[in-house]
């Protein structure tokens, strides 16, 4: 019986880190060091905007205007849940030019999930969006960017890509500030990086959104002055 036991007890860890072993990516010095792709390293020339948890009638209107100002296409990893709620916004963020692509449906970690129910949330969100916003979609970000097995195997199966970020800017922070936003952000070159932003608070701080939203001119000051161009991850050379 103990031999028994301690084989089925055996058994399950070696699933668990199965499960859990591609979380390992979600170390982003050393993911950029040995995974740039999924790191979103590409085109030096090439910054790619990117944003997550919207759409949010609070926010997301603010930060499409703001980028219509500046002149910039961003990719937006929509909430399946999120677009429910707010289907005419999720449908003007694409007829804005930017590109859409699937955070899932709702804002959980993969790594408490089982990969059927990774697989069952991804194809819901994504069904959700696309059928909202008339989007192709192709990039997947899970939350927290957290990457389980269940993750790689939910990608592989709705033909979605997975990428998470180079840098962000911790803008979900009660703390965060426009100020602190851009710091974070260009802690690694801006050439080549994918810059995670929040369009949305529905998962943090209440209205830290207003950071990122405030940082989104400096940052495109030094993208200027790198001499660097701006857009979404399907112009980024991945």
């Amino acid at each position: 019986m103990k031999s028994k036991y301690a084989l089925a007890l055996g058994a399950g860890a070696a699933c668990s880190i199965a499960q859990a072993a591609p979380s390992i990516a979600c170390h982003a010095p050393l993911r950029r060091r040995l995974f740039p792709g999924l790191s979103g390293i590409g085109d030096r020339a090439h910054v790619a905007l990117t944003f997550d948890d919207g759409p949010d009638p609070r926010s997301t209107p603010q930060f499409l205007e703001a980028l219509d100002t500046l002149g910039f296409h961003a990719t937006f990893f929509m909430l399946g849940s999120m677009v429910k709620a707010a289907p005419h916004l999720a449908a003007d963020v694409a007829a804005a030019g930017h590109e859409i692509a699937v955070h899932g449906y709702r804002h959980r970690t993969h790594l408490l999930q089982s990969p059927r129910s990774v697989h069952d949330d991804l194809r819901r969100g994504a069904d959700t969006i696309a059928d909202t916003t008339g989007a192709d979609l192709y990039w997947h970000r899970p939350p927290f960017g957290t990457v389980s097995a269940g993750t790689l195997l939910g990608c592989r199966q709705l033909g979605l890509r997975l990428v998470l970020w180079t840098s962000w800017g911790r803008d979900w922070r009660a703390s965060a500030t426009a100020g602190s936003v851009v710091a974070d952000l260009t802690r690694v070159p801006l050439g080549g990086a994918t810059l995670l932003l929040h369009d949305s608070d529905c998962t943090s701080a209440v209205h830290c959104w207003r950071a990122a939203l405030g940082a989104l001119e400096p940052l495109a000051e030094q993208i200027a002055d790198r001499g660097l161009t701006a857009g979404t991850l399907s112009e980024h050379g991945l």
